[in-house]
């Protein structure tokens, strides 16, 4: 015998920003303050650079770019320990160039907040709008 149960463990993130580079700006310190609670305690001591390709910039081109962004975030974290608190991102022909500045976390300065196990695909949306861009994405935690 088995049986379903429902069991929520999932958490959205909405963006919404003038420019695409704004807008990851926006997603990522959106991803790390799921983290990290007090973000702004976060050093930006360390520099990693992401880049990321965008072949076009079309609905479902978009909705990749911001799944593969937060993953290239998640990354950092699960393999270096590393949370990011700024979020330089520059827009190119045929993709993204982003600096992210942070640190590694301490726990004696940084309060654990979610632990992210992954970014997914369900609802997960990023266009253009009237005013710039939107998007959201949820995050099984």
């Amino acid at each position: 015998m088995y049986e379903l149960i429902d069991h929520t463990a999932d958490v959205g993130l909405r963006i919404h920003a003038k420019t695409l580079a704004a807008a990851l700006a926006e997603a990522g310190r959106g991803f790390s303050s799921l983290i990290v609670e007090n973000l702004d305690d976060v050093r930006t001591a360390e520099t990693v650079r992401i880049e990321l390709p965008l072949a076009d910039r079309t609905a479902g081109s978009l909705d990749y770019l911001l799944f593969d962004w937060l993953a290239a975030l998640l990354q950092e974290f699960e393999t270096h320990g590393r949370v990011f608190s700024r979020f330089d991102v520059q827009e190119l022909p045929l993709g993204i160039v982003a600096d992210c500045a942070g640190e590694p976390i301490d726990p004696a300065r940084h309060r654990l907040c979610h632990e992210i196990k992954a970014v997914t695909y369900h609802q997960l949306e990023f266009r253009p709008t009237d005013d710039g861009y939107a998007g959201q994405v949820i995050l099984d935690v």
